[in-house]
């Protein structure tokens, strides 16, 4: 059923999650203090359509027209039955946005925010209604990945965490809930265990930031595509499955994990980083590096969704 839904910040994230909306057959009002938030995020949902199309999630009836642009988010909230927000990764600033937004919406509205890693407890501080609000972080881009991490706060009511659970699944994500708050939900926090041991790796000379890029995109990443780590080791336990696994591999598994580094993002390792990925990437610009990324993303995902 079409509903109209307000997008509180329409910069790459909240632009990608407008696009998935409209596709999905709903109105989107959007808001953004930037002069040229209208104009950027008509744009990128422009560009993001073919691919829509092309993953068979434009229903009948969606259309980017149905994109509309106000001056504040009240302007937006306006006859909204479900808020995005995706401001700036700022505490401050998105308690003062959540205030508004909490001020603009009855209160049976979800109001739901990308933040990649604050606590919605945090956030919620000045808001009347804070029963519900919740989490809905994304993974960029929105448009295309399908994980949303929903969380609760102390005052989130299992009603909102409902209601966005259903939302997001209807718009076809798969959505997931984390039953406790903690800084950079859960998806984050994984991703920063893996790149600290990849930056302790670089910075103690064992691998160039290249090679260990393809350690992981041409190694277990591509098992990631399809299962996450503990079925993996399920299966790498043969007919014995992870018992098996646990039995002869638990004890060799639990060295590599004594063993893992702890580095600081210090200068120097700044320095070297930033100058592997630039040697990486090899002249590309970000934005042919996003092309090429969202095009091997559409094929990976036609091969997801046909299984």
């Amino acid at each position: 059923m079409s509903q109209r839904i307000a997008v509180i910040g329409a910069g790459t994230i909240g632009a990608s999650w407008a696009a998935i909306f409209l596709a999905r057959g709903h109105d989107v009002a959007a808001s953004d203090p930037s002069p040229s938030g209208e104009a950027f995020a008509r744009r990128f949902i422009d560009n993001a359509w073919p691919a829509l199309e092309a993953l068979g999630l434009v229903v009948p009836g969606a259309s980017p027209t149905r994109f509309s642009f106000h001056a504040t988010p009240a302007g937006a909230c306006e006859g909204a039955s479900f808020v995005q927000e995706s401001g700036p990764e700022r505490e401050d600033l998105k308690i003062e946005v959540f205030a508004a937004i909490d001020a603009a919406c009855p209160a049976d509205v979800v109001i739901a925010s990308s933040s990649s890693g604050l606590l919605i407890s945090r956030v919620t501080v000045k808001c009347k209604h804070p029963e519900r609000c919740v989490i809905g972080h994304p993974f960029n881009p929105p448009h295309l990945i399908p994980l949303v991490e929903v969380v609760g706060g102390d005052k989130t009511s299992p009603e909102a965490i409902t209601k966005a659970m259903e939302f997001y699944r209807a718009l076809g994500k798969h959505p997931i809930h984390i039953r406790k708050e903690v800084r950079g939900h859960v998806a984050n926090r994984l991703q920063a265990a893996l790149w600290r041991e990849a930056v302790s790796l670089v910075a103690d000379g064992v691998v160039s930031v290249a090679d260990a890029d393809a350690a992981i995109a041409y190694g277990p990443g591509l098992r990631w595509a399809l299962m996450g780590p503990h079925l993996t080791f399920h299966l790498a336990g043969g007919e014995g499955g992870m018992p098996h696994f646990m039995s002869h591999l638990g004890p060799a598994v639990q060295t590599w994990m004594d063993d893992l580094g702890a580095p600081r993002l210090t200068a120097p390792v700044q320095k070297a980083i930033i100058d592997g990925v630039a040697e990486e990437a090899n002249g590309r610009t970000i934005p042919e590096l996003q092309k090429w990324r969202d095009r091997k993303l559409i094929e990976i995902l036609k091969v997801s969704n046909s299984a």
